[in-house]
This record gives C-alpha cells, sequence and structure tokens, in this order.
C-alpha cells in the first residue's frame, strides 16, 4: 500500500486578484482560515485555483507563497497538469523545488489523446516528480475520460498514488476501486457525491464548496469515517443546493463570487471566464445566508 497524502477534506482553493495580480493578503487569511476550520489539505494552483491563466512566473509563485504560508500544517497540493506533457513536467519539477507535497496532475486536454498515451504521459510526468502524485479525471471539461483499466495501469508507478474522480459516474469509481485496490487512493472530485465516493473506498474530497464553507464540509467525511453515515449524507443533502448553485457557471466562477463577498480578495477572474450573471449571483448569496455565512 502506498502512502496517503491526505484522508479528508482538501479545499481547491482560489486564487484571489486585485487589479495588479495576485491578492497576496487575501490569499493568505484565505489559507490561515482554511487550516483554523480543519481542513486536511491544500490544493493550489488547480482549476478553481484558475491555475491555467497564470504564468509560469505567477504559478511559480503562487505554488511558493502557498508552501511558505501553509508552514507544514497540512499538506500542498500543487496542480501542475498541462495538455503538453513537456510543459506539466517542467511544472510538476519547479513545484518540488518549492517543497509541495503531492501534485495533481489533469488528463490532457483538447489534443485529448487516447488511453495509450495517458498511461505514457502520466508515467511520463511522474518519473520527472519527486512527490507522490495525484491525477485528475474530469471529462466534462478535457473531453477525455480515463478508463478504469488505464488507472490499473498507472496505479502500479511508485509514484502515483491517487485519483480525484469528477467523472460524475459511481459505477465508474466503483470499477476503479475493485481494479486498483489499495493501490490508488480514491477522491471525489464533485461535492455532491463525497459520501458515495467514501462508501465505495475513498479517501476524501478535493472540494469547491469548502472555499466557504471549510468546517462543514470537513464534518461531511468526519461524520462518515467515525460510522456515521446517516449523519455524513444528511450534512452533504443539506449543502446540496448550495454545492449546486456553486457549479451553475463554469467554476470558478460562482465560488470566486461568493469568496469575495466574505472580503476574500475582489469578483475578479481571467478571460475567458467573466463574472456571475446578476441574477445567479444574488441566488447564491441567498443560499449562502441560509447557511449562515455574512455575505457582504
Amino acid at each position: 500500500m502506498k502512502n496517503t497524502v491526505f484522508t479528508g477534506t482538501a479545499t481547491a482553493i482560489i486564487t484571489p486578484f486585485d487589479e495588479n495580480g495576485v491578492d497576496y493578503d487575501a490569499f493568505a487569511r484565505l489559507i490561515d482560515d482554511q487550516i483554523e476550520q480543519g481542513i486536511r489539505a491544500i490544493v493550489v494552483v488547480g482549476t478553481t485555483g484558475e491555475g491555467s491563466t497564470l504564468t509560469d512566473r505567477e504559478h511559480e509563485d503562487v505554488v511558493s507563497f502557498c508552501v511558505r504560508r501553509v508552514a507544514h500544517r497540512v499538506p500542498v497540493i500543487a496542480g501542475t497538469g498541462s495538455n503538453n506533457t513537456a510543459h506539466a513536467i517542467e511544472r510538476t519539477q519547479t513545484a518540488c523545488r518549492a517543497g509541495v507535497d503531492a501534485v495533481l496532475l489533469v488528463t490532457p486536454y483538447y489534443n485529448k489523446t487516447t488511453q495509450r498515451g495517458l498511461i505514457a504521459s502520466f508515467s511520463a510526468i511522474a518519473d520527472a516528480s519527486a512527490v507522490p502524485c495525484i491525477l485528475y479525471n474530469v471529462p466534462s471539461r478535457t473531453g477525455l475520460n480515463m478508463a478504469p483499466e488505464t488507472l490499473k495501469v498507472l496505479s502500479g508507478h511508485e509514484r502515483i498514488a491517487a485519483v480525484k474522480e469528477a467523472c460524475g459516474n459511481v459505477s465508474q469509481v466503483a470499477k476503479e476501486r475493485y481494479l486498483c485496490g489499495d493501490d490508488l487512493d480514491i477522491y471525489s472530485g464533485n461535492d455532491d457525491q463525497i459520501v458515495p465516493i467514501l462508501s465505495l473506498g475513498g479517501k476524501g474530497v478535493i472540494s469547491v464548496v469548502a472555499n466557504i464553507l471549510p468546517k462543514e464540509t470537513v464534518e461531511i467525511c468526519e461524520r462518515f469515517f467515525r460510522g456515521d453515515v446517516q449523519g455524513a449524507a444528511s450534512l452533504q443533502l443539506k449543502l446540496l443546493p448550495l454545492m449546486n448553485q456553486l457549479m451553475l457557471e463554469t467554476n470558478p466562477i460562482p465560488v470566486k463570487a461568493a469568496c469575495a463577498a466574505l472580503g476574500y480578495g475582489k469578483n475578479l477572474l481571467r478571460l475567458p471566464l467573466v463574472p456571475m450573471e446578476d441574477g445567479n449571483r444574488e441566488r447564491l448569496f441567498q443560499l449562502m445566508r441560509d447557511a449562515g455565512l455574512d455575505v457582504k
């Protein structure tokens, strides 16, 4: 069995912006608040962190800042995947030098590749990595679904430790668990599927809603691990309308608006993303108030 990177809830953290670039003051406060609320790991410069529109220098600086700010309180996982394997290797090695605990590698997008190509690409990145690799399967964004049989092959690599599974298909996750067993940890990549994936032996979730409700998202996993499956399911269902609203427009558009409303930077995104539509944003804010959040 390989070493598990984390168990429970990790936050796919936003990258706050201001008019000059990254708002590091807001980022520091958000990181500290996440850890104080019990988050088990921080995933930086992933999809939610707008890693794909950061320059290489910004990507390196944000990762380095996060590692320093976290200061070993929880694991830091950096999104370093790309549709260009050479670029993914470069970002992975830079993140390793910055001191991350693991990297998150999305499947190649646009040029896509085949299942054999996935094996070759991920193996090359893992060979170049000094830390464990978490693969990321999100076909709704990439146009490419990673087959369970492909994960079975990749799970044999010593540095491929886990998969963040956002395929949305619980039957596929069950097959992955059956084929890979303890050779590959599984994390839910969808907030609305935390409990189902935990029930199949999943280790936790890489969460978007945890940006604004870290304590509650942590509690879903904790209840499950304590054997209170009904309590975990009840809390997930209670938060379901808010989870769904955070996905109503392309992530991270809604969660960026939500974080700005809580004082974590401004509601600024990088094109091609644009701010949330007014009506959708007001519905989001009302759901946040209903959850007890002080929306500004």
